[in-house]
């Protein structure tokens, strides 16, 4: 991506920041930004199917602001049960759990970064409408990279998604992408988010070339 290109009408030239508003579609560009800038106290989205590098995306970007990971909480659960009690025992709570530090980073204010499967658009409908209360804006960055990859990604990372659950978040994920333009299509000028994520104000779609390329996120831009 060269200097000046045009992405999703907002120009973004390679190695400065890109402040993504309404969908911005970067599936199938050679080059990403290296920089996406949100607004102050922003609450950012990272969604994609287990194994698609959204944990991998967090870590790089977790010096930015507070992250809320379900896998935590899934972890601080375990260490605190007995090992005979399997972990669908206590699923419903991991889950309360994981919406009550949900609710306290909304509430926190602040920069905040929220690792999601995007099979739940209940989830992010809350979310829009709990940020929105504060005055915050809520914000969608959508790993497709299709399951083939992902679940290669869970091999590499030595641990896997039941098939059941896994096809759950593909069909949840699909709804979404369905939703969107196919990669590729053209574009002029800002697109709106379509209604399915109309609780986002910005939609940034990367691919596998482009996640490798987004280094950092910052919170500040005007």
């Amino acid at each position: 991506m060269g200097a000046g290109d045009d992405i999703g009408g907002t120009t973004a030239p390679a190695g400065q920041a890109l402040c993504p508003r309404g969908l911005v579609d970067l599936r199938g560009h050679k080059r990403g930004p290296e920089v996406l800038a949100y607004p102050p106290g922003a609450v950012v989205v990272v969604s994609g199917l287990p194994g698609s590098g959204k944990s991998t995306l967090l870590r790089r970007w977790s010096g930015a602001g507070r992250v809320v990971d379900p896998r935590d909480v899934h972890v601080a659960c375990e260490s605190a049960m007995p090992d005979f009690l399997p972990y669908a025992a206590y699923r419903p709570w991991a889950r309360v759990l994981h919406f009550l530090r949900l609710r306290t980073g909304v509430r926190a204010g602040g920069p905040l970064l929220v690792h999601d499967c995007g099979s739940r658009a209940w989830m992010r409908r809350w979310l829009g409408r709990a940020a929105g209360r504060l005055g915050r804006e809520l914000h969608l960055v959508l790993l497709d990279v299709g399951p083939a990859e992902a679940l290669a990604g869970q091999h590499a990372r030595g641990r896997s998604t039941r098939p059941h659950v896994f096809a759950r978040h593909r069909r949840g994920l699909s709804r979404l992408l369905s939703a969107l333009p196919a990669p590729g299509t053209a574009t002029r000028g800002r697109r709106p988010v379509p209604p399915m994520v109309a609780e986002a104000a910005s939609v940034v779609l990367l691919d596998r070339t482009t996640r490798e390329h987004v280094r950092v996120v910052t919170f500040g831009a005007a």
